[in-house]
């Protein structure tokens, strides 16, 4: 079975368990509580990031991955225990709590003297986190014994999982980093082909609802803003002395660059423009995604405390259809999601490696 046959056939499973997970925890409400069903809590519960890997509910007992939480006093100095403690945001921790307030929904406070709440220096492992670290060492684990079994036998035809990810590593490097990046295409190709894979296999777990995966690792802006941070690191400091120049002092009219800097100011502009686009690009497209299959899963519920469970049935079975087609167009979108963000960087990168041309 190749690669991609794996993904279509596990599709249909990864929508049935995103429901029983879904359902787990939205079924234990008795009709009062269903009546009164808050849809966008629903959703941004599952989509934010968490102090602890919550797998089910059963009734009124959640059954969850407990992770370390790191945090430092500026009075009382450091703290390390597990979220446990927290006990699902129901109880505090010396005098630390996961706040419920507007201003710091979801994150640790310490608690004043007066009952203010103050943000610690907080290094805790979140769900996002520890989910990025497990995509590491399956990459890690994918990639090394790969790289032997080429290292061992370079000219050996290859079938199965070793043909889909030669394939697919061959149709990056030479349609996306080659013409892309120009002739130094070598030198940013490892960054490129990480950063590829990093983000593929990210969205592939963010699509299977239970451990090790569920996190919405690249529908987090923090995690895209690190990624395009380092696309504008390579992009700016490898740059060229003519990059620089066309920047600073592009071929334009002089008037465009003097008396008023119109020209470099529109170019330094662009060198942010660039990252940000990146990082919105990822951030909304995989965030839209989740956020459209936890829709169609509330309307389920929605209809279910309005019309009773006979008349919810139609929808329940309409909603499980179209989760079905969303989930496999998600499928596509983290591929193409993965590849856009790559060929841009290519791009970025590529532009900066200018060199003169006399005419």
């Amino acid at each position: 079975m190749s690669f991609f046959q794996a993904i279509k056939s596990f599709r249909l499973c990864f929508v049935l368990l995103l429901f029983s997970v879904t359902t787990s925890n939205l079924w234990a409400a008795d009709t009062e509580e269903k009546a009164s069903f808050d849809l966008k809590e629903m959703i941004f519960s599952h989509l934010s990031d968490s102090y602890d890997w919550h797998l089910i509910t059963l009734g009124e007992k959640e059954i969850s991955i407990p992770l370390p939480v790191i945090v430092r006093s500026d009075e009382r100095g450091w703290f390390v225990f597990l979220s446990s403690r927290f006990e699902h945001g129901h109880a505090a921790y010396e005098g630390f709590r996961i706040s419920n307030s507007e201003r710091y929904n979801g994150k640790i406070v310490e608690l004043g003297l007066n009952g203010e709440e103050l943000r610690p220096f907080d290094l805790s492992m979140t769900k996002n986190v520890v989910s990025i670290l497990l995509t590491a060492v399956l990459l890690l684990l994918i990639f090394l014994p790969l790289a032997r079994e080429y290292r061992r036998e370079p000219l050996k035809s290859r079938r199965g999982f070793s043909g889909s990810m030669e394939m697919l590593i061959m149709a990056i490097y030479n349609d996306v980093i080659k013409p892309c990046v120009g002739k130094d295409y070598k030198k940013f190709a490892p960054y490129l082909l990480t950063a590829f894979f990093f983000i593929f296999l990210s969205n592939l777990l963010g699509l299977i609802p239970l451990f090790p995966g569920g996190a919405n690792v690249t529908g987090n802006i923090s995690v895209t803003f690190a990624l395009a941070l380092c696309t504008f690191l390579i992009t700016n400091f490898f740059g060229t002395r003519e990059y620089w120049r066309e920047i600073f002092w592009p071929d334009v009219p002089f008037l465009l660059k003097l008396p008023l800097p119109i020209m470099p100011f529109v170019e330094i502009l662009g060198i942010f423009t660039k990252p940000f686009a990146l990082m919105v690009r990822l951030f909304a497209n995989m965030m839209a995604g989740h956020m459209i299959i936890l829709v169609l899963a509330g309307l389920i519920f929605i209809f279910y405390a309005l019309l009773g469970a006979a008349a919810s049935s139609v929808v329940s079975v309409l909603s499980l259809l179209f989760s079905i087609f969303m989930l496999t167009l998600d499928v596509l979108i983290s591929f193409i999601q993965a590849y856009v963000f790559t060929m841009l960087s290519a791009i970025f990168i590529g532009m900066a490696r200018v060199e003169h041309h006399k005419h």
